[in-house]
């Protein structure tokens, strides 16, 4: 399936929580491969709740805080001004990390003005084991988009990287505790889901203007 370069930019926001690294890698690319096929992009972080202390007690939490100092944090602005929202996560007991559903509770505002609406919204996770709840994770997630209004493009089977990385529902890795960096397969399922999103947005705010 073809992808068509975007010829009046979108714009995507991706907005991930990450403390070791993995989702911040996953986010990286999708960001990447946005950017490839035409879209205006702002890669973006979920603010730290933890301590500190809990921080540094981690070696590969304190080394992902200082590779990713220069990444901002997500502000509601960020939302209201993307055409299409890619949120991760890693999986925490099968469901959406805390520091992500807090940024995401600060959005009642725009949801309160109709803002979250007609976007584009997706998803990526990943756990430190196999079948270790990344499904229940971006199922998770996607039940506040449709308390949104908004438009889940989930990457689906629609090209054969996807039977490969075997989750319909979005991009997702298994890190095994660290040991399993993001690889070949992963990469390609966030270039096809990345894809997917520039051009479906693209469609449908082309089909809105025309409406």
């Amino acid at each position: 399936m073809e992808t068509a370069t975007v010829s009046a930019p979108i714009k995507v926001a991706v907005v991930y929580y990450s403390s070791t690294g993995t989702i911040a890698e996953i986010g990286k690319q999708i960001a990447r491969q946005a950017e490839k096929v035409g879209a205006e992009v702002r890669l973006l972080k979920a603010a730290e709740l933890a301590p500190q202390s809990a921080i540094d007690s981690n070696p590969a939490w304190a080394a992902n805080a200082a590779a990713t100092a220069d990444i901002p944090d997500a502000t509601p602005d960020d939302i209201e001004w993307a055409d299409a929202v890619v949120f991760g996560s890693p999986t925490r007991f099968g469901n959406v990390a805390s520091q992500l559903k807090q940024f995401i509770d600060t959005l009642g505002g725009l949801w309160g003005e109709g803002k979250l609406a007609d976007k584009v919204y997706s998803g990526f996770t990943s756990s430190a084991t196999t079948h270790g709840g990344q499904e229940s994770t971006l199922l998770a997630l996607y039940n506040s988009f449709h308390h949104f209004g908004g438009i889940i493009v989930a990457p689906g089977y629609t090209d054969p990287a996807k039977f490969a990385d075997g989750n319909p529902y979005g991009t997702s890795h298994v890190d095994g505790q660290g040991s399993n960096p993001v690889d070949q397969t992963t990469r390609e399922a966030a270039r096809v889901q990345a894809e997917r999103i520039v051009r479906l947005t693209t469609a449908l705010k082309a089909g809105l203007a025309t409406a």
